[in-house]
């Protein structure tokens, strides 16, 4: 039976009359006589039930109109236990109308029907997708790459989407000459600062006036990257996210106690954690965390290269620490066994005046 009602075992004789011989006007009425029917006492119907009413259902909408899989989908959207059959047919309709609903309500599809739909589906399938309650890193990695700009700006501006480490890096290429999308991404709380750095050394003046405007608390790592890229990373002590101010503690902590070595130094370079990698070799170089920061992401890879050699650090753990700036900060290493000719053949006693000229230049940059 459909349901416990009296009225269904009429209803299932109907519905073998109108599959057999009944006409498209017949089973538009069967269909929204079976969705009420489902929808009156849905909380109450067994895995069992909810099956018998999906093959029902899938039956019923075959040769009918669009205008009537529409309704279907906008009633079936928001039920949490709605037959999970007909709702995937229905999110893979080529006509939004049909698909909309349930992609941006159902809880019934899973990650891997949304992007299979973000693969298969047009630009309007996949806007619908990104206003979804909520959004996992898998569906928004795949919204980044194939979106278009309006698709992107609904997934940023998504309060409920969660973005990957790939994802904030893809969101900060998109951003590159396109304002809406780097002030959407900006405004997000949970962008690594990293990411935020890179953001605001590529945005416009427009761009960096509403993010600071915006962001009060990072108005300083705005207004440090006008001019220079070497000045990206200057910030005041309170303008740091707590996380980041847990990463340098965690440090401190580990140098302090002697057990920060070359060792702990690759483990979080390997783990790709930034703000730890620069802390420490700032702790082991001898300079501040910002001064640090600053040589760490300039375009050019001889900040790192003096930073390490100061250090003490071997090539290996430069090579790592080189890869995990490429792979954070999209900086790319156009000839690594340059580099390492270079670090190699670098002395120690010139890194230290390279590195107390830089800090030099730093200071008179403050000033001024």
């Amino acid at each position: 039976m459909l349901s416990k009602s009296a009225g269904s075992a009429n209803l299932l004789e109907e519905l073998q009359t109108v599959l057999t011989h009944g006409t498209i006007a017949r089973r538009i009425e069967t269909l929204q006589r079976v969705t009420d029917l489902f929808l009156n006492d849905t909380v109450d119907y067994s895995d069992d039930q909810i099956t018998l009413f999906d093959d029902v259902f899938n039956c019923l909408i075959h040769h009918i109109e669009s205008s009537a899989k529409a309704l279907l989908a906008r009633r079936l959207a928001p039920v949490a236990k709605a037959p999970p059959q007909i709702i995937n047919v229905l999110a893979f309709d080529d006509l939004i109308e049909v698909a909309a609903p349930v992609l941006s309500q159902s809880e019934r599809l899973s990650d891997d029907v949304l992007i299979e739909s973000v693969r298969s589906k047009s630009q309007a399938h996949l806007l619908a997708i990104s206003t979804r309650r909520v959004l996992s890193v898998a569906v928004t990695d795949v919204l980044i790459e194939r979106g278009n700009d309006e698709v992107v700006n609904s997934t940023v501006n998504n309060p409920g989407a969660d973005f990957s480490e790939l994802g904030f890096t893809q969101l900060v290429q998109r951003a590159e000459g396109n304002d809406d999308i780097a002030t959407c991404v900006g405004m997000r709380r949970s962008i690594p600062r990293h990411h935020y750095l890179k953001l605001i050394a590529k945005a416009s003046a427009a761009v960096r006036a509403r993010l600071a405007a915006a962001n009060p608390d990072r108005a300083n790592d705005v207004s440090a990257v006008v001019g220079e890229v070497t000045r990206r990373a200057r910030s005041a002590p309170g303008t740091i996210s707590r996380e980041t101010t847990i990463a340098h503690g965690l440090v401190r902590s580990l140098y302090e106690d002697g057990r920060l070595d070359e060792h702990e130094v690759a483990v979080f370079a390997e783990a790709r954690k930034f703000d730890e990698t620069n802390a420490a070799i700032a702790c082991l170089a001898n300079v501040s965390i910002a001064d640090a920061e600053k040589m760490m992401i300039e375009s050019q890879t001889e900040g790192v290269l003096i930073l390490a050699k100061v250090g003490g650090l071997s090539w290996a753990t430069v090579k790592t620490i080189i890869d995990m700036r490429r792979d954070l900060t999209h900086v790319e290493m156009t000839d690594i066994d340059a580099a390492k000719r270079t670090y190699e053949c670098l002395r120690l006693s010139t890194a230290q005046q390279v590195l107390r000229f830089h800090r030099t230049q730093q200071a008179a940059a403050a000033d001024g």
